[in-house]
Formats: structure tokens, sequence, C-alpha cells
């Protein structure tokens, strides 16, 4: 037996084995391959030659210069047996390539955290995690973590920073990511740790009825560590009452656990007029002087007592007051015209199954509103919930209708930069990108996908961008023709469509690598769980680094934008000058993307931005 030490890619192997053989007896050869793959999963939808696991005896005849030109390496024990001469063994014992491999350009970072999925990954500091989950974190269940789990590492990291920072990350979180529940629970936890603050910046949190009842339900279910509401948060919520409207706190009594009624009851506030005492008395259900009521109440209260629907009239009120009524054609039209913008994005198949759009007025009127910028931006609209919009609606909606959706995407992502060069756009497809983007809840689960996100954001930056190169992963890069000609939801659409598969952040970065790519600007959308790509033992680096440097060797000004867009505190990069990691999915996003290509950015840039958040005590 001869025994050979050594390292080798699979294509110089092969070679140097048939080299080995040349005198050997070659009569009625039979060559059996084990190769040990570096893969965590024995589920994987891979070709067979990539399947996780050992792969051993490659056919009965086997070629031994086969895949020679493919770009793959193999570790593992290699075993050559001659049938004719039993006695005859070779056996190459490769050195461990982990430990030993060689890459262009500086040496990266050892990554010494696990991720989610089990693969090597860089931990992100305190304040980056909690931004972060401020950002995506829904306070739903992801495809890796419970709802559970996502609240105590929440409630831990707003132990871990300072109350200044965290009344920061509250505001940043409703006014720049529209988030809803996590902005509410942040300032729960600040009014426990500093009232100042929390007094000052309680306006800025809770901006509508909906918000200050999740604020009210999360205070209650002691999860911040009291079941009480406490003094300074009851006369904050009693300041907030007293400088609505009648009409707003009407508007506002929409919703249950708790309603509005219950949280007045809850804080007892004090009605400046007889007026003010009728609304409020209304609210929870007293007998009141009608005389003192709005004249929006009188109108809401006459059409449900009118049962002949040829007689009623719809009052302009939320369209959830409404359902509680058999509502009729006309009503429903009625419903149209009076409807919000969100109301009406939301609502396109409602109004087509009663009715609405077999009027030409109606249908040119809900396209001029879908499609006017001043509604647009009032509604604060993620760009991802115009695609949901235009990806559901009825092949029966009338073209105006759904041509506006897409010219309401085109304003929403105005905020796109224009990039001078090369830009290259990772969008990760792989299989748990398909979870909900605002995770799971029963009842309650978003239709958009994180894949339709990451799409988006693609097909955006390559309508703006005629020089973008998207170039979508999941085990490796998927091939996916776009025309930067084509609308944003025609090229999004394309690219959720290739969704499956595990993840490999690292691929396209090879690729470039592999064809000694130019650019200065690479941008990754991801949940940034990558596996398949993280090797076993050792002090390693991610693959996605290594990948980074051999490409930062050639392009030395190149910068990276990590886009996180779940909340799971771990990324495959090492944040620094030339790796800029953010995370979440409003048009904010876009313009952190201006800020670095423009050369703004460096090391903990969006974090800096969220500490720009002035917070005045």
């Amino acid at each position: 037996m001869v025994r050979l030490r050594t390292k080798f890619v699979f294509s110089s192997l092969i070679h140097r084995v048939q080299a080995s053989l040349d005198s050997a007896p070659r009569k009625n050869l039979l060559v059996k391959i084990e190769a040990g793959f570096q893969s965590r999963s024995q589920k994987s939808s891979l070709p067979s030659h990539e399947v996780p696991g050992r792969l051993a005896g490659i056919g009965p005849e086997p070629n031994l210069n086969a895949r020679v030109n493919e770009p793959r390496t193999f570790v593992g024990s290699w075993q050559l047996y001659c049938s004719e001469m039993n006695f005859w063994r070779y056996e190459l014992e490769m050195a461990n390539r982990s430990l030993f491999e060689s890459h262009r350009g500086n040496k990266a970072p050892v990554a010494t955290f696990t991720n989610e999925a089990g693969g090597r990954a860089y931990q992100l500091d305190a304040q980056h995690q909690l931004a972060q989950f401020a950002a995506t974190g829904c306070l739903n269940g992801t495809f890796y973590a419970t709802a559970e789990t996502q609240l105590d590492q929440i409630l831990h990291l707003s132990e871990t920073v300072d109350p200044e920072f965290l009344a920061q990350v509250a505001v940043y979180s409703r006014k720049s990511a529209f988030m809803k529940d996590m902005p509410a629970l942040l300032l729960a936890v600040l009014s426990t740790k500093d009232g100042q603050r929390f007094e000052a910046i309680f306006d800025w949190v809770i901006d509508s009825p909906k918000m200050l009842r999740t604020f009210v339900q999360i205070m209650r279910s002691g999860v911040v560590g009291r079941k009480s509401l406490g003094s300074l948060p009851k006369r904050m919520i009693r300041n907030w009452i007293d400088a609505r409207s009648d009409q707003q706190l009407f508007f506002g009594s929409v919703g249950q656990s708790p309603s509005l009624a219950d949280v007045i009851k809850m804080v007892h506030p004090k009605p400046r007029d007889d007026r003010r005492a009728a609304m409020l008395g209304y609210l929870i259900g007293r007998e009141v002087d009608s005389s003192k009521l709005p004249e929006v109440v009188h109108s809401f209260e006459k059409f449900k007592r009118t049962t002949d629907s040829k007689q009623r009239i719809v009052p302009d009120v939320p369209f959830q007051m409404l359902t509680s009524v058999d509502l009729q054609e006309r009503d429903w039209k009625q419903i149209a015209r009076n409807g919000s913008w969100q109301m009406t994005r939301m609502n396109l198949n409602t109004f087509l199954r009663h009715g609405v759009f077999k009027d030409g007025a109606l249908v040119n009127m809900v396209a001029n509103r879908l499609r006017d910028r001043s509604l647009i931006q009032k509604a604060r609209v993620f760009p991802y919930q115009l695609m949901a919009a235009f990806m559901n609606v009825n092949d029966e909606l009338p073209s105006q209708v759904r041509d506006a959706l897409q010219d309401a995407m085109e304003i929403a992502i105005e905020n796109v930069p224009k990039i001078s060069g090369q830009v290259f756009v990772f969008p990760d497809v792989s299989g748990s990108m398909g979870s909900s983007v605002s995770g799971y809840r029963k009842g309650a689960t978003s239709k958009v996908r994180c894949v339709d996100v990451a799409a988006l954001v693609a097909a955006a930056m390559l309508r703006v961008n005629d020089r973008t190169v998207v170039m979508p992963f999941e085990n490796s890069v998927a091939n996916c023709k776009l025309n930067p000609r084509d609308s944003v939801m025609t090229n999004a659409k394309r690219l959720s469509g290739i969704w499956g598969g595990g993840t490999n952040c690292s691929a396209p970065l090879k690729e470039l690598n592999r064809k000694k790519a130019k650019s200065d600007l690479v941008i990754y959308v991801s949940d940034n769980e990558s596996w398949i790509d993280s090797r076993r033992g050792g002090r390693q680096a991610t693959a996605t680094m290594t990948q980074w440097e051999a490409f930062k060797a050639r392009n030395p000004q190149a910068k990276m934008i990590c886009i996180d867009i779940q909340p799971y505190g771990t990324s495959q990069t090492i944040e620094r000058d030339d790796i800029i990691h953010v995370a979440g999915f409003s048009d904010q996003v876009f313009r952190l993307i201006s800020s670095v290509a423009s050369g703004e950015a460096s090391k903990d840039f969006w974090v800096n931005q969220i500490k720009q958040t002035r917070v005045e005590v």
C-alpha cells in the first residue's frame, strides 16, 4: 500500500491519481470515491452530486476525468481499488484543507459565532442587534425563531443599552422604519428605566389610537416588569387623549383588546367641557346628551338605524366601523369614494366583488388616488406593500387600477439612488426567505415573503441603474435574466419566482472572483442565515468574508452594503469602513444606500444615523 499525504483541489487530485496509476495494473480498474461533504442538512434540494452526507461509488464505470473542470473542491478520503489484484490499494489522505487553504487579499477575521441555521457567523454588538430588531422585528415567529424568543432577546438587549439609545431606537423604529409593535414595546421598557426620556418621546411614538392601544396592551401584559400602567404613563395617556379632537377619538374607537373605551376607563381623563364629557361618555357606553355629540356621530348612528339601503347615507368614517351592517352595492361605492389611500390599496378585490368598478367614474377616481404622490407619502407605504397588492389583485381588476399600482410603485421607490458605475445586487432567494416578512401570527400572517422584499430591492436598483447586475443566490448563483426596461413589478415578480434551496451567501462573490469582476459597490439583501458554505473545525472566517477580501484585492475602493430583513442578530460579514450593515424594508434603506454610494458612510454608519435622533429631556 502506498500512502501519500497532500492537499489538492479536485481537478489536481484526479490528474495526480491518474499519474500514480500509470505503473499499476489497470485492467478492470474500479474507482471508488468517498467524499465527505461539509453540510449540515440531509434535506437539501441540491443536485445528487451536492447532497450533504457521503457520496460513494460514482457509477459502475467511473470516468476519472469527470468533473475535472468544475470549480468544486472536496475534502475527504480517496480510495482506489484494483479488482484484478486485490492487494493493490492506493489511499490518499488529504491534509486538512480548511486549515491550510490560501486566498488572495487580507486575512479575514475569525467567525466565532454560530447563526440560527448552524453556520459560521459574526455576532452584531448589542446596539446594532437592538436596532436590527427595531427595524425588522414584528414580534411574530420567523423561519428560525419564535415570537417568544424574539421578545426575550429584545428585553435583554434593552437592558444592555443605555436609556438614551433606547429612546432613539424607539423613535427611529416608528418614524423611519414605520414599525408598530416594536416602538410601543421599546417605549414600555423605557417607562421603567428613564421617566424623563419616556415623557420626551411619548408623542413621537404614540401617533395614533392604534399605537396607544398597543402600548397599553404591552404595559398591562407584564412583560416589562409591571402590570399596572403607573402614574407617569397614565398622565401621558391622559394628555394624549386631551390633545385629540372629538372626531379623532371617535375614529380611533375601532379595535379591541384593549379598546379605546377600555383605555379611557383605565386613566380617567378629565373632560375640558360638556362636549368632551359627552364624547367620552359615548365612547364608554354611557347615556349622554346627544345634542353635545359631533355631527359625524349623529350620521353614524342614523346610518345604523336605517334599514332601507336606498335611503341611508354612508357616513365618512373608517371602513371597519361599517362592517357590522349589511352593505349593498351603492353603499360600497360610497365607501370607495370616502376611503383613505391605505384602505383603498387593501380592498381592491373587495371593491371588485361588490360592483364598485362597474362605475367608470369610480375606476378613474380610485386609480388617481392610488397614484397620488402626496397620499402615498402620507400613508408611509412600504414598497413591498404595493408589490403585494399588485401580485394579489384579481385578474378582472380594471387595467387603469393595475397600472396605477405600478405608477405608485415608481413613486414609492423615488429614493432609490442613481449610482455611477457597475453595481452588483445579491438578493437571497433561498428557502428560509420564503417566510413572511412580518413573521407568523395566527390569523394575521402577511402574504408578503422575505424573498419578495429582496426581489423588490434588486428590481428597484435595476430600474434606476441600468448598469446594475442582479445575481440571485441560494445554494449557488441562480440564472435569471432581467430587462432593466421592464417595470419594477415585473422584474420583482420574476426574481421572487425562483425561490428555494439552501443559503450560500458567499456564492455570488465567489462567482465574481472567478470572473475577476470589477465594481465599487455590492449589495446583499438577505436574512444572513448562510450555512451551505460553512466549514467545520478550526478558527476560520466566514466564506463570505474570505471571498470579500479576495474581491477587495482587485477592487480596493469597493464597498459592501448588507441589508438585513430578518432580526437574527448575526451577519456573514463584520462591520467596518468598507462593509455597512443596515436593516429594514422601508424606503429609508434606499437613502442609506445613497449615502454609502456617495462615500458618506463608515463603520457603524447606520447605528450612528439612529444616534442622531434628538431626544430633548
